[in-house]
């Protein structure tokens, strides 16, 4: 069997916490900061209420790297499994793929937190990520996509 890979990344946001909430759950925003620079998202489905479901699309800039669905696209489908306002986003995913190395269900949990000083301290946590997807890469395509979510939450007239 084979194991379980959890990864953590934590984000302070100068934004108040009611925007990162927002923009976790607008599927406009979610196009613009949920995706690694060097791709880009579509949105295709997107029901942001508790059990509500969603699909999205990344794809890769360049013809190089190989996607997990098509030859340079991801494509995850999921659910929203708890929606706490202010506070918390549950979802849990599955990429689109006959790969077995990138099956299986990851949870996705995103956390929010007044950040001493001001703002908001926002931790992702990523249970059951696929063995196909190296722990590093998907910490390093997390904090992309949370550089641009802290991008258009702090400049939201950008």
């Amino acid at each position: 069997m084979a194991a379980v890979t959890t990864t953590r990344v934590s984000r302070r946001l100068d934004a108040p916490r009611a925007a990162v909430y927002r923009a976790l759950l607008d599927p406009g925003a979610v196009a613009r900061w949920k995706v690694p620079e060097g791709m880009t998202c579509v949105v295709h489905e997107f029901d942001a209420r508790e059990g509500g479901t969603l699909r999205v699309s990344l794809t890769y800039d360049a013809p190089g790297p190989q996607g997990k669905t098509t030859a340079h696209t991801d494509t995850y489908r999921g659910r929203f499994v708890r929606l706490v306002p202010g506070e918390q986003v549950v979802e849990a995913d599955v990429f689109e793929t006959a790969d077995p190395a990138m099956q299986g269900e990851m949870t996705s949990t995103i956390t929010l937190a007044d950040a001493p000083g001001g703002g908001t301290e926002l931790t992702a946590v990523h249970d059951g990520v696929p063995d196909g997807v190296a722990p590093a890469d998907n910490e390093l395509g997390w904090r992309m996509a949370l550089d641009r979510l802290a991008t258009l939450v702090e400049r939201p007239d950008d």
